[in-house]
């Protein structure tokens, strides 16, 4: 797989982690994150997790110090009475020195009424859809810079889009939570509970339990979680993904908290590192800074329902986790013997994990359903929890879910992320100056200058020179080398002018990182917009016309300037008809049992169409689009509010 990467010079590489809040803001940036997205008070998709605006500008201010960057993310649908107070928000944001917005309804596209005017910095979010080259090109002419890709797309779907926009950043999601779904078009959570996905209310209908029914009423196989997707997990495959054009990878988690933000971010960061070590002329960080953790990061001890590459290489079986939508974490050991001694449950485990007191452990029982039982004190590799599991037996694989060691350590400080620099001290004409470099590029961050008269010292001076300005512990830096010109170091320069020149020096140093390092909205130059492609080329596969998600004037009238002839309200203002189309997944539950022809399967006995049923008797029908290799799920008589 090749690209057009090459001779401009090292391509910047954007690790992008999720905040749920402020801690876990910072924990990413300290861990290695190399920009940050956060939802704000409001219109972000993840209603849970909203933000004020005081605590993004504390989060903007303390990545820009290394160069990261902060997205605020108004990627939910806006209705006719939020226009006002969203574009409000926006402002409000800008102000803070967000860098750039994730949005999804283009009432929020640059205009020259826009509250920043037409140079709004705005990124694509995945909840509009975005599959085709076709869809990236039309989204860079009307103006975003950057467009993160549906989930589902493969490396080489990917390396084909870069290739045909490559002027146009590439977002990719490499880790956490999959929805069955493509983004943007899932109305089910708003057809049964009146939550709607594309307003961050998503009530997790892929994380049900069903029963598999065909036309003639027969059930296929016992209920099972047939929606629950297992997690992403590209931590291999990340020079895969950037050979094909990807410039930021996402880890997905705005939900999540700071243990799970701190490890996942630096897993990815230590292998993002390595492979920038052996290709340093063709990639770098898009940050600055070095980071070294008190823990060493293992992705299978934080949330996770089992890993998959999803669709990286194609379709493949194995991408579900139809037992439990819930965390089974890392494999420690099959049961050996299971006894009582002394009066208590032991639970004796053949592997090589070690335990602690107050571990979570879980296992899938003989019926498929996921148990779990606390350790409440471990011996080596013998257990003692309060009472033996019911569904316990000698052989069946454990899981840890819950390692309290590793939830201990990272519970504190866990991080430290510093930039090395040069301090240079020389003598002036009437006094000091102490100039702070970049020891890799030389670039000089800040300067102190006093006044001084030059005395000739009576005793050596550079071992104090040297042991005063290298303090530099509680801020970003970190001193490799102190330069002392000249003869500088023959005149007596008491202790305490030396620590006040290396804290002016370090405070001239930060502000300049504020105003240079984050870029800014208003220092950023934003894609210039354009009507070069068509709104046709891609909408083909919209052919509802709610699936344009139009919820307010601006959008609609966006949209009527594009020339959208079949033109309607958003599922969540007007429904979607007597069946309407909820999901549109390019997994399917016919190819994961084994019966997709198309694919080498077995042709199906059952009688088509198949139904999904809830434990309340709501229907869902399944189709089986094979042209478009696509399972698409639709309200059914027996579907609609929750009963």
């Amino acid at each position: 797989m090749t690209t057009s990467d090459s001779t401009a010079g090292p391509r910047p590489i954007e690790l992008l982690a999720p905040a749920r809040n402020l801690a876990c803001g910072l924990a990413a940036i300290e861990h290695g994150a190399d920009a940050v997205y956060i939802g704000a008070e409001h219109f972000g998709a993840r209603a849970a997790a909203g933000n004020s605006v005081a605590d993004i500008g504390v989060l903007c201010r303390r990545a820009h110090v290394f160069g990261a960057r902060v997205y605020a993310t108004l990627n939910t649908i806006v209705y006719e009475d939020e226009l006002q107070r969203a574009r409000e928000l926006m402002g409000s944001l800008a102000d803070a020195g967000v860098d750039a917005f994730l949005v999804q309804d283009m009432g929020y596209l640059p205009s020259a009424d826009s509250p920043l005017g037409a140079a709004s910095r705005v990124h694509a979010s995945t909840q509009t859809d975005n599959r085709t080259a076709e869809k990236v090109k039309w989204l860079r002419d009307r103006g975003f810079s950057r467009v993160v890709l549906a989930r589902e797309l493969s490396a080489s779907e990917i390396a084909a889009i870069h290739e045909a926009v490559p002027d146009v950043e590439l977002e990719v999601f490499v880790h956490g939570a999959l929805c069955v779904s493509y983004s943007g078009l899932c109305y089910a959570s708003q057809y049964c509970f009146g939550r709607s996905a594309n307003r961050g209310e998503c009530a997790q209908l892929c994380r049900m339990k069903y029963s598999l029914k065909d036309h003639a009423g027969r059930t296929l196989g016992r209920e099972r979680y047939w929606l629950s997707l297992k997690d992403l997990c590209q931590a291999d495959a990340l020079e895969e993904l950037l050979l094909a054009g990807a410039s930021s990878l996402k880890i997905e988690g705005r939900l999540k908290d700071e243990v799970y933000v701190k490890n996942v971010v630096a897993a990815y960061s230590e292998r993002l590192n390595s492979i920038i070590a052996r290709h340093p002329d063709r990639y770098k960080r898009a940050s600055r800074g070095r980071c070294t953790y008190g823990f060493t990061p293992n992705l299978s001890k934080t949330f996770n329902r089992g890993f998959t590459h999803y669709f990286l290489h194609g379709r493949v079986a194995d991408m579900a986790s139809p037992d439990t939508p819930k965390a089974m974490g890392e494999f420690v050991g099959n049961v050996k013997w299971m006894e009582r001694e002394n009066g208590r449950a032991a639970i004796t485990v053949a592997g090589t994990a070690s335990f602690g007191n107050g571990d979570g452990l879980c296992f899938i029982n003989e019926e498929r359903q996921l148990e779990g039982f606390r350790v409440n004190s471990a011996r080596g590799n013998r257990l003692y929890p309060l009472r033996m599991p019911r569904g316990l037996k000698p052989g069946m694989a454990l899981y840890r879910n819950n390692d309290q060691e590793f939830e201990r350590l990272l519970s504190g400080h866990s991080a430290e992320r510093k930039m090395d620099v040069t301090m240079v001290l020389e003598a002036t004409g009437d006094g000091f100056c102490l100039t702070m470099l970049d020891a890799e590029s030389g670039a000089a961050w800040g300067k102190a200058e006093t006044r001084f008269e030059h005395q000739e010292a009576k005793k050596p001076q550079h071992d104090n020179m040297v042991n005063q300005l290298k303090r530099l512990g509680g801020t970003p830096f970190a001193c490799s080398e102190v330069v002392v010109k000249g003869q500088a170091d023959r005149y007596f320069l008491p202790s305490s002018l030396l620590s006040e020149l290396r804290q002016r020096v370090v405070a001239a140093s930060l502000d300049g990182t504020r105003l240079s390092a984050g870029s800014g909205l208003g220092r950023q130059q934003p894609a210039a917009a354009s009507h070069d492609s068509q709104l046709s080329s891609w909408s083909a596969l919209y052919n509802r016309p709610y699936l344009f998600n139009i919820a307010n004037s601006r959008a609609r009238a966006f949209y009527e300037k594009e020339g959208l002839k079949d033109m309607a309200p958003a599922f969540e203002l007007a429904g979607g008809g007597r069946e309407p189309l909820l999901m549109q997944c390019r997994y399917c539950i016919r190819f994961a049992l084994g019966h997709c022809v198309r694919h080498g399967g077995r042709a199906p006995q059952w009688e088509e169409p198949l139904f999904l049923e809830l434990a309340d008797g709501r229907q869902f029908r399944l189709e089986f689009d094979c042209k478009n290799c696509q399972m698409n799920v639709y309200g059914t008589a027996k579907g609609g509010k929750e009963k």
